[in-house]
């Protein structure tokens, strides 16, 4: 008798991920608000804050632009998963899911392949508006582009089990909504992204913004396109990327311990 090998749990994530982008894609209304909003408010904020700083050569639109693009990252999996799971739920696509033979490690996988491409997709899209627009630098040394590569893959992986967990709290998609854009919005004016620089802000509300993850993605970002003067307009006044890379990693750890102990297949009692 033959025996036949059953795909494991990566190459069924990976299907999965395929799945996940065929469907993000064909829902235009969905794809554009998810790519337009993050650039949308860039231009308008970056166009009228831009200005001065108190580092020679630096606007601030620049400084928000920088900071803004690893926002856009967190927009495309904090955001865009929570509200996912929390629909797919609803309308019972979970539940369906939960019925064939593919494990939940293999979904969270498909999340992430999704998340990746298009938080790859936005960062791009933005950076090319922030160059155009504020004169936003590209990185230029091999360091800087390994130092995008880690925030990105630390920013990208804790977002989004953060938002497998954040797809939980509510029973309906427009509570998972109204949970998911209160918080973003949030912690983007305590973080730093619409007001720059971060140094304006009081020291409570940064001190609050530090226990999350938006803020280290942020400044690890403009680490990257911002010039090594440009750290002093940090709270501490350098860019301080061992605690960004500390701090991302331990909400990895988190995030993954959240989202395996709170998501749900289905809204009904456990």
């Amino acid at each position: 008798m033959t025996t036949i090998a059953l795909p494991g749990t990566l190459s069924l994530g990976l299907a999965r991920g395929s799945f996940e982008l065929r469907q993000f894609f064909r829902n235009r209304e969905q794809m554009v608000f998810t790519f337009a909003l993050p650039a949308v408010l860039m231009v308008l904020l970056g166009s009228i804050l831009n200005g001065p700083t108190a580092q020679a050569g630096l606007s601030s639109g620049q400084l928000l632009a920088a900071g803004m693009i690893g926002s856009g990252i967190v927009s495309t999996s904090f955001n865009s998963v929570g509200i996912g799971i929390a629909s797919d739920r609803e309308l019972g696509a979970l539940k369906r899911l939960r019925g064939t033979p593919m494990p939940a490690a293999s979904y969270f996988v498909g999340k992430m392949v999704m998340v990746a491409v298009t938080s790859l997709a936005q960062m791009v899209l933005m950076a090319v508006v922030a160059t155009l627009l504020f004169g936003l630098k590209l990185p230029d040394a091999p360091g800087k582009w390994l130092t995008l590569l880690w925030v990105l893959l630390l920013g990208i992986v804790s977002s989004t089990l953060l938002g497998i967990a954040v797809s939980s709290l509510t029973r309906t998609t427009t509570g998972t909504v109204a949970v998911v854009q209160l918080v973003y919005l949030v912690l983007q004016f305590i973080s730093g992204v619409f007001v720059t620089p971060i140094t304006h802000l009081p020291k409570i509300m940064v001190d609050i913004a530090s226990l999350f993850p938006l803020k280290w993605i942020c400044q690890g970002f403009r680490s990257v396109f911002l010039p090594p003067e440009a750290a002093t307009q940090e709270m501490a006044g350098a860019w301080e990327l061992p605690t960004v890379a500390l701090v991302l990693g331990v909400w990895c750890v988190v995030g993954l311990v959240l989202a395996r102990v709170s998501f749900r297949w289905t809204n009904e009692a456990r």
